[in-house]
């Protein structure tokens, strides 16, 4: 993967945009866009853990993928303030979406100790409800076959969420504060 595959611009998605309405098409090949979204990556476990998890993912489905014309495009977005936060829609961390859907769909957090010691001060991250189970990264089967679904499954419309006002939760706008307190 390019570098330049392995960056988002600052705007996040909006309503009406080509991104919203289906997966971008370029060159007649079908293309799933993932984006991970993370507070964290050298001291928070979860979101180191649940990139691992979508590197790992990303290798078992490569070769299915191929096989069906698909490219995969993958943003790594470190959301480092309460601006890209909002720009991006960015609820909980961290955050797997497949073709702008989050693959969580159950909105659940518990105390994360990395990023609480990231900021110094207590902080709720995105706990991964898959098959029954709680985890702090989603397995790397959760991840598989929320790739499947976008590529396999019915095209849907954009869930009216991603066009309602965005506004930030009071976790992460604890997190941040929290942040510029430390500086």
């Amino acid at each position: 993967m390019s570098q330049e595959q392995n960056k988002v611009g600052e705007t996040g998605c909006c309503c009406g945009a080509s991104c919203c309405d289906e997966p971008a098409k370029e060159f007649g090949k079908r293309q799933v866009i993932i984006d991970f979204l993370y507070l964290d990556l050298e001291v928070c476990s979860w979101c180191k853990g649940t990139g691992e998890n979508l590197d790992g993912a990303l290798a078992q489905v490569a070769g299915v993928l191929q096989a069906a014309g698909v490219e995969v495009k993958v943003n790594r977005i470190h959301v480092d303030s309460e601006e890209k936060a909002v720009t991006h829609r960015f609820a909980s961390s961290p955050t797997i979406r497949v073709n702008v859907r989050d693959i969580q769909l159950e909105g659940k957090e518990s105390k994360c100790d990395s990023c609480g010691d990231l900021c110094g001060d207590e902080v709720d991250c995105r706990i991964w409800l898959y098959q029954g189970k709680e985890y702090t990264s989603p397995p790397p089967a959760m991840i598989v076959d929320a790739i499947l679904r976008a590529v396999y499954g019915q095209p849907a419309a954009v869930a009216a969420a991603v066009c309602e006002p965005f506004v930030l939760p009071d976790n992460l706008r604890k997190f941040f504060q929290a942040m510029k307190n430390k500086k």
